[in-house]
């Protein structure tokens, strides 16, 4: 019997309502076989995922550095290790995903414009007047609402798992022990 409150559905337990995507994104990660106990929730996710994920403003690599941060904020350890990994595969070194857990002031000016712009969402609720123009000035309109929608997006993942007590995936833990990063408890 698993020790977690709500472990990840196998696919024997996989909900009909939700059939359709186990072969795909939902099957591949712990985080969505959690919440395939919920199959409307995970349904209604694609399509916000795809944005999200995929056809985000900031692009790839950007994007890493607002969910390291959000994972940061959140203290969720299954968020910071699997965006570890995702990190380094964009061309982070781990001196870069590092500094993303520490002090704005010691970040690369790009990568502090985007975890201010975090922190401001989590302690504040909203982006400054300033933030939220110089997100616009360098990265346009859309990235600063994408942006956001990938805080909202990375924070209901992370009550999700850090409520569920969500396994980090083997992959990702194989990885990890692989190739350690310093200090990887969040």
């Amino acid at each position: 019997m698993s020790t977690y409150p709500l472990p990840p559905l196998s696919g024997a337990e996989w909900p009909l309502e939700a059939a359709e995507r186990l072969d795909g994104f939902a099957g591949k990660l712990n985080v969505y076989r959690t919440m395939a106990h919920d199959p409307a929730l995970l349904n209604a996710w694609a399509d916000l995922r795809e944005h999200v994920v995929r056809q985000n403003a900031l692009g790839l690599e950007l994007v890493e550095v607002v969910i390291l941060r959000t994972g940061v904020r959140l203290g969720s350890s299954y968020e910071w290790q699997q965006h570890i990994a995702r990190a380094r595969k964009v061309g982070f070194d781990d001196t870069r995903i590092a500094s993303i857990r520490g002090a704005v002031d010691d970040m690369a000016p790009g990568d502090a414009l985007l975890a201010r712009a975090v922190d401001e969402l989590f302690d504040d609720k909203r982006l400054s007047a300033e933030t939220a123009r110089t997100l616009v000035e360098t990265h346009g309109k859309k990235a600063m609402f994408d942006l956001m929608a990938t805080v909202g997006f990375y924070s209901t993942l992370g009550y999700i798992l850090n409520t569920c007590g969500t396994p980090l995936d083997d992959d990702i833990a194989a990885e990890l022990a692989a190739q350690p990063f310093p200090e990887t408890d969040n």
